[in-house]
């Protein structure tokens, strides 16, 4: 059994189809911390659906409140001393740790995220060696052991969706994920989340499944 975050994004719909591919029970968790991009959730829903899997929206509006970011606050995304204004600080664990606390109560100890280290953008909470320490201590905390899974924490976007082309489903759900940070639909195209996606799309010579401004 596995929870995987499910924030309606490519990353993590291609780990929604590899879970499924890996365990037998598969439950999928979307928060809602009041980000900018709603339609997010949206796509997580439908999703979810299409996957069919068990799916649970956890409101957490809290980070939301007290984060002044681009992904919380309409300003502007950009590189700011040092950093993207789009990075959201411990945000990655505190999902898991919100993941965690629900998952062991039916003894669900597996966890999967679309974290990636290769384009992380300094987000310093998506890299292995951040999960590696948290994940550690969430088994000290719930005295089980416990795994977070990143299959993606290795692969360029490229890689991430060429496996998506080998298990059946998914590229079909990436046609109804979010990608856009400024949270468009049609995509903007020009932020760098949309670019990432692009750019990967036209490496394996296809067009992408989504529509672009």
């Amino acid at each position: 059994m596995v929870i995987i975050l499910l924030s309606g994004g490519m990353d993590s719909t291609i780990c929604l189809y590899w879970a499924k591919n890996k365990f037998n029970y598969v439950e999928a968790i979307t928060f809602d911390y009041m980000q900018r991009h709603q339609r997010e959730i949206q796509s997580a829903v439908k999703i979810a659906y299409c996957a069919k899997v068990d799916h649970r929206i956890i409101q957490f509006p809290t980070l939301g409140e007290i984060l002044d970011t681009a992904l919380t606050r309409e300003k502007e995304i950009e590189n700011k001393d040092g950093l993207p204004t789009t990075w959201v600080p411990n945000r990655n664990l505190i999902f898991f740790l919100l993941a965690s606390a629900y998952g062991s109560q039916r003894n669900i100890y597996d966890y999967v995220g679309g974290m990636c280290q290769t384009d992380f953008s300094r987000y310093f909470d998506c890299r292995r060696e951040t999960i590696d320490s948290f994940e550690q201590s969430l088994a000290l905390s719930l005295g089980k052991a416990v795994k977070i899974h990143t299959p993606l924490m290795y692969q360029t976007k490229t890689q991430s969706l060429q496996m998506a082309q080998q298990m059946d489903g998914c590229m079909e759900a990436l046609a109804l994920s979010h990608t856009c940070y400024y949270g468009k639909r049609p995509a903007c195209g020009r932020c760098p989340a949309c670019k990432l996606r692009l750019n990967a799309f036209a490496e394996i010579g296809l067009r992408d499944v989504i529509e672009y401004e």
